[in-house]
């Protein structure tokens, strides 16, 4: 436990939790929607530091991130907790387990920062992934390993990644930006309709679509992931307006549209047909997305990158599993065409 950043006092011992759009006013003794955040004798303190779990090294592929650093390891870890209550988790045994359980969940030995520093030196990975559950919710945690990171000659050139709601705060992505603690971020956008957000997670659009544009015009690189769940958000209207509201940002963000498979309290449902995952991604791909992309499901072609000027393959992958490159410099071999990536 240590005390919490992002919060104000209020009267009577009450405190605002500043972190994420929920914005919760907590009496003394209460929790955030996140269940991982407490007010103490009118003291915010964060219960989920030091709580790292599933630290595992992966390709950077399958975050996903396909154009950031392509090729590159990653470690990853999560703590329990979200400030979201997504009946599709696939990652609810960590996510929600302290909704579920309580603090008892909670009762897991700690992990130092400089154990986390110390693996990753010796894994020699290029960067720290902050995910499997929100990482908004851990966000003293995430900014203090950062931070020892930075401080360590060895491990300071070493970048680190969210893979996030997007539901954070404007005070935390001033944070975040300010203290330049971010070098990218991949943000779930999971529904272009306020009333699903409400009604799958407890979060809304807005604060998201905004996330996703600050982020993107700072020097952030920026990833976004669909997952298409049938009877939810299936179809071609839901696809085509989400396509909308993204390239009203940037035709430049890649979009991982995810297939859907039956998890959590969402397991009487189909997964998603392969038909409706490649309509998205040719809809993307005509509405003038440069860098759709197919995931959890095989479908030829659909992890390549291709030239959006001349069309060329650039990047051939399979499984999430990076296999050659034809970008040098960031441009196209064929055309000098500058892509929006980034690469060792």
């Amino acid at each position: 436990m240590r005390k919490a950043e992002l919060y104000i006092e209020l009267e009577n011992q009450k405190i605002k939790c500043n972190l994420c759009n929920h914005y919760c006013i907590l009496a003394d003794g209460e929790t955030g929607k996140c269940s991982v955040r407490r007010n103490i004798d009118g003291t915010l303190f964060t219960l989920s530091y030091g709580k790292a779990s599933g630290l595992a090294i992966d390709p950077i592929e399958k975050k996903p991130f396909y154009h950031f650093y392509p090729k590159s390891r990653v470690l990853s870890f999560g703590t329990p907790g979200c400030n979201f209550t997504c009946k599709n988790c696939q990652n609810f045994h960590l996510s929600q387990v302290v909704k579920d359980l309580g603090d008892s969940a909670l009762e897991i030995q700690d992990t130092p920062i400089e154990t986390i520093v110390k693996f990753a030196k010796k894994a020699k990975v290029d960067a720290v992934a902050y995910t499997y559950s929100e990482p908004t919710i851990f966000f003293e945690y995430a900014k203090d390993v950062i931070t020892a990171f930075k401080q360590d000659n060895e491990a300071k050139n070493m970048k680190h990644i969210f893979i996030s709601n997007g539901f954070m705060s404007q005070e935390a992505i001033n944070d975040i930006l300010e203290n330049n603690l971010l070098d990218a971020i991949n943000i779930d956008l999971k529904f272009i309709n306020n009333a699903l957000y409400k009604k799958i997670t407890d979060g809304s659009l807005r604060p998201v679509l905004k996330s996703i544009k600050a982020f993107f015009e700072s020097k952030v690189h920026v990833e976004l992931i669909n997952l298409i769940i049938p009877g939810l958000n299936d179809d071609s209207s839901s696809i085509r307006k989400l396509i909308d509201n993204v390239l009203g940002i940037s035709d430049e963000i890649p979009i991982h549209f995810s297939r859907f498979y039956p998890a959590y309290k969402l397991k009487k449902e189909s997964m998603t047909s392969e038909e409706v995952m490649i309509s998205a991604y040719e809809l993307a791909k005509s509405e003038g997305i440069k860098y759709p992309y197919l995931g959890n499901i095989h479908v030829p072609n659909t992890q390549n990158t291709y030239c959006p000027k001349c069309n060329n393959l650039l990047i051939t992958r399979s499984n999430n599993n990076f296999s050659e490159s034809l970008i040098v410099r960031n441009k196209c071999i064929y055309c000098g065409h500058k892509l929006y990536l980034k690469q060792q």
